[in-house]
């Protein structure tokens, strides 16, 4: 079975989007599948093209045995509405210049087709669903226009999401499956076109060594936050509301967006418990996870369908969490008692929650980390998720 990914972003980008559909892809190579990748010139988080890569309309490389196309993009991560805009219609319209290579088209069983961006995932509905009639799978990680709306992007009713919401429409209607990263997006789906075949494929990463055994807490308390640092995130605002020098406990960041400035800012001084470590790599990344105690994972806004990537990087570490949120989310953290909930915007609670940990028995704690463990080879195991997946795509 030949099978072409397209998405926005891919490797060498960082983050939980390149991370997911890189995963994706080298996990059907790994399993017989022959994966290629249509995507753009590599740019993100930093919102600028990457060395190697600049000064080109298109071009071709070989990642780890998989082809991978890549076309000009505008690159940006304002977050001025206009810019983010352009920079995926500018996509939307490069990738058409993939059109002219018919024989490579024809060729292809399956494509799978990342949304969103929602302008790109229905400029390639267009190409590969209606221009050649192939068979499309689209990959749903966020509900838009939805998720723009609670972000307070987009104004319900506006112009701007009647129109985002056709395209909604349109890419659900024209997929011959459609596989979402949460429960919520299934089922969101499945109401609005009932019988349309559907996959929960949760962003599971491949770790090829899980603790084999519970951790136990340090005496003084590391946590840690690995992610992107932007308004659906929160962090910014959670750090400058939680005391973590008079609660006794440190705090360490990991990664960037575009509040990263101002929390560089915030934490200068070097006088609040707070350290800022910058990027490093999905591989290094899961080394560095088990050098902390717990994991702090906010979510702004109460998001429908969204599920923060960041709970299944921490359950092959057997770092418990504290999720400030709600949604899908805050259920499976505490369904599966991976750590303790608050509400988002609530630091009393969260708080609360820091000083739960360190006050709670040993033994408690060390539950928390195995059945964090437990689940990464269970329910929540890439290898067993991927098994079941290549099933569906070959249906």
């Amino acid at each position: 079975m030949k099978t072409l990914i397209v998405s926005f972003y891919y490797e060498p980008e960082l983050g939980a989007a390149p991370s997911r559909i890189t995963n994706l892809a080298k996990g059907l190579k790994a399993m017989g599948v022959d994966v290629d990748v249509l995507t753009c010139l590599p740019n993100y988080p930093k919102g600028r093209v990457f060395d190697g890569y600049r000064r080109r309309f298109s071009m071709k490389e070989t990642i780890d045995g998989i082809k991978v196309y890549r076309y000009w993009t505008y690159a940006t991560v304002s977050k001025n509405p206009f810019k983010r805009v352009l920079a995926m219609t500018s996509y939307a319209m490069t990738m058409w210049s993939f059109a002219f290579k018919r024989k490579l088209i024809k060729s292809y069983d399956r494509i799978i087709v990342q949304s969103p961006p929602i302008m790109v995932s229905a400029s390639a509905m267009l190409l590969f669903k209606k221009l050649y009639g192939k068979k499309v799978v689209l990959n749903v990680s966020d509900l838009w226009p939805g998720s723009a709306v609670e972000l307070g992007f987009v104004r319900e009713g506006s112009l701007s999401f009647k129109v985002l919401s056709r395209l909604e429409r349109f890419i659900y209607m024209n997929a011959h499956s459609v596989m979402g990263q949460s429960q919520e997006i299934v089922e969101h789906v499945e109401k609005m076109f009932p019988g349309k075949r559907t996959f929960l494929y949760r962003n599971l990463q491949p770790v090829e060594n899980v603790c084999l055994q519970p951790r136990e807490r340090s005496s003084r308390l590391k946590f840690v936050y690995a992610g992107l640092f932007g308004v659906a995130q929160g962090v910014l605002p959670l750090l400058k509301s939680i005391d973590f020098v008079a609660l006794g406990v440190e705090m360490h960041l990991y990664g960037g967006g575009n509040q990263a400035d101002e929390i560089l800012e915030y934490i200068k001084d070097g006088d609040k418990n707070i350290w800022y470590h910058g990027y490093v790599s999905k591989q290094e990344m899961n080394e560095e996870l088990k050098k902390y105690d717990l994991s702090i994972i906010p979510l702004a806004a109460s998001i429908h369908g969204a599920v923060p990537s960041k709970i299944f990087d921490l359950l092959p570490t057997g770092v418990p969490i504290l999720f400030s949120g709600d949604g899908e989310g805050a259920r499976i953290v505490k369904e599966w008692s991976f750590g303790l909930v608050s509400p988002y915007g609530d630091y009393k609670a969260l708080e609360e929650n820091i000083k739960a940990f360190k006050e709670m028995p040993a033994s408690e704690y060390t539950a928390f980390s195995g059945n964090c463990i437990k689940a990464s080879c269970g329910t929540f195991s890439f290898s067993k998720q991927l098994e079941c997946f290549k099933q569906f795509l070959e249906a």
